[in-house]
């Protein structure tokens, strides 16, 4: 699988490997980011640690990290991922999405995620993306709701935190029926 660049004028995804996930080491350290995920990130070795994973998956065609550069400050802004990739049921996952705080709310959220569901839907020709969220974390549940993806269900107490918390998590889902009308939705947001 060749890694695409999904580029518009407002972000730049690249894939994410071990040559240039130092970019994002400051990034991960900041205090919370990652605060709903049971990922750990926020020391050199655990952040290369993660980028090693998704870097295996990616060789195994199950995932695509992404690197992400916001252009408008030409400044690496964390990192996302189409993962748990089901080529033969044409479905896949985007998430293990986390960017700096200085870039949230700013609207480079919604930039990713439409090059990547447009690309998802219209250039792999998927049929569904889903998204999973911790049953906590209000703002990713309103972000996911915004771009128009469904609440399927909530799986309970199917992820083990970090903490030894047992989260829940929603699970949404955008067919590809749908997508042309989540599209001109998220162009008048763009």
């Amino acid at each position: 699988m060749k890694a695409p660049s999904l580029e518009n004028h407002r972000v730049k995804l690249s894939l994410l490997d071990l040559s240039n996930y130092k970019h994002l080491l400051d990034i991960a350290q900041q205090p919370n980011l990652v605060q709903y995920s049971p990922s750990k990130i926020d020391t050199p070795e655990d952040l290369k640690g993660y980028v090693q994973t998704a870097v295996d998956a990616y060789y195994h065609k199950s995932a695509l990290p992404f690197i992400i550069l916001d252009k408008q400050t030409n400044t690496y802004a964390g990192s996302t991922r189409f993962a748990l990739i089901n080529w033969q049921n044409k479905l896949l996952h985007i998430g293990w999405t986390w960017i700096g705080k200085e870039f949230q709310g700013s609207g480079l959220n919604l930039h990713m995620k439409y090059l990547m569901l447009e690309y998802a839907f219209e250039t792999l020709n998927f049929d569904k993306v889903c998204f999973t969220v911790d049953e906590r974390n209000t703002r990713s549940r309103k972000a996911v709701e915004k771009i128009g993806a469904s609440l399927e269900g909530i799986l309970r107490k199917d992820v083990l935190m970090l903490d030894g918390f047992k989260r829940s998590t929603c699970y949404y889902g955008i067919l590809k029926e749908e997508w042309p009308e989540i599209k001109s939705v998220i162009i008048a947001q763009l």
